[in-house]
């Protein structure tokens, strides 16, 4: 493994080198390659799709749809498009003695990504690492194997017609042995970025000896005020929850002001709709009792509190206050993206200020949250930690600088 490795750092040596229109210009021919190579990569991506239950909330972040592959290569496109984030420079300055100084950005080098059933992360991390001038280690999970594998053929099928050394990505095997040669790949690879579950993002985090940016699961609350807008509320809440459930920026619990209860039927009507079951705290659960379906409502238990449900279900819970919505989402938060329904501008402000997570939102979905919503083309995932980068990540995220010092033989004296 430690010659795959070698082999991936080498070819990351020779990205820097290369101009934007360059790199482009591979952008451009994947975003086709994929949409002509559809009928190949939905045949693959069905061999992963037998092997899952259509129940399990991976299901729908497994598949692929021509709908989604033509939304891929618009995103490689949208990528394309985007200003080159290498060779900029941040900041500069002439010292007394003649030194220049400035700081500019660099690639990261060599990234290793490991994911679960998502195979649209293959083209996502492989169109943001080349325009970044990244080299990138791809460990996709078993679900996604054949996907994968028939995207990255793709991938290196195109880089090699433009001449490029098609070590700077490589898909490494679908199995834990390939995941702990990755964490322990000293030397080799400069930073690990974990998507999935929690339980692998902790995986990856306890036993890395290479440095982890955390993308972390979504545990996402939105907080209905007693000044809320009824009409916004119900349009956001059913939006945030039933847009895509199986995602991360997908809504988990439901806040709602105890004097804004007797609204709590309508806020909720559209979810009984879409067929979400409710679990209720004992005050929610009275009001709801005589008009939510029964089948799909049951009062909550503690452990539904604090729970990414990546499926048709919630968490509702009744605050007495603002300051009680924000202790609650304190304790239960995976400081991914929470939302305030309110009309009171001082309310709103002090949620913002108050609310620690890596997007907050006032009056709108939490189902922005992602990188092309935010206008950066794809991401590479979005993290929940305060180190290097936070929410969603894309090229700038993907750099780092370095000081380039000019002189005119200058020597240091003490």
């Amino acid at each position: 493994m430690n010659e795959v490795f070698a082999a991936v750092r080498k070819a990351s040596r020779s990205l820097p080198l290369l101009d934007a229109a360059a790199l482009n210009a591979v952008l451009t021919d994947l975003a086709g390659e994929a949409v002509r190579e559809m009928d190949f990569l939905l045949d693959e991506n069905r061999k992963d799709l037998a092997r899952m239950d259509a129940a399990d909330p991976k299901y729908d972040r497994l598949m692929l749809t021509p709908d989604r592959i033509r939304a891929i290569a618009a995103d490689i496109r949208n990528v394309a498009d985007l200003d080159y984030p290498v060779g900029k420079t941040l900041t500069s300055r002439t010292l007394p003695n003649g030194l220049e100084i400035s700081k500019v950005t660099v690639p990261l080098g060599v990234i290793g990504i490991v994911y679960e059933a998502r195979p649209n992360v293959t083209f996502d991390v492989f169109s943001l690492c080349l325009k970044s001038a990244n080299a990138c280690l791809l460990k996709g999970g078993s679900d996604a194997a054949h996907s994968n594998a028939a995207i990255v053929s793709v991938i290196r099928r195109v880089v090699g017609r433009h001449g490029l050394d098609a070590a700077i990505v490589h898909l490494l095997p679908p199995d834990r042995a390939a995941t702990e040669a990755l964490l322990g790949a000293v030397g080799y690879v400069d930073v690990i970025i974990p998507r999935g579950g929690q339980s692998l993002i902790d995986y990856v985090r306890n036993h890395s000896r290479v440095p982890v940016i955390e993308t972390g699961a979504g545990i996402v609350h939105t907080y209905f005020d007693e000044s809320g807008d009824l009409e916004k509320g119900m349009a956001i809440v059913h939006n945030a929850k039933t847009r895509r459930v199986s995602v991360c920026n997908a809504l988990d619990c439901l806040l709602v002001h105890q004097l804004r209860l007797p609204d709590l039927p309508a806020l909720v009507a559209p979810l009984a709709e879409a067929g979400v079951h409710l679990f209720a705290d004992e005050a929610a659960y009275r009001v709801l009792q005589a008009t939510y379906p029964g089948a799909l409502l049951e009062r909550a238990r503690p452990e539904h509190f604090g729970t990414e449900f990546l499926s048709l279900r919630m968490a509702l819970r009744t605050v007495g206050s603002l300051e009680e919505a924000i202790d609650h989402i304190a304790t239960h938060s995976s400081r991914h993206s929470e939302a305030i329904v309110a009309e009171d501008a001082a309310t709103a402000g002090t949620f913002v200020k108050a609310v620690d997570a890596a997007a907050v939102y006032v009056n709108a979905s939490t189902a922005f949250t992602d990188g092309a919503q935010f206008g950066l083309g794809a991401e590479i995932g979005i993290s929940t930690q305060k180190l290097h980068a936070r929410g969603p990540m894309a090229l700038e995220e993907l750099t780092s600088y370095k000081w380039i010092v000019k002189g005119d033989g200058q020597v240091r004296s003490k």
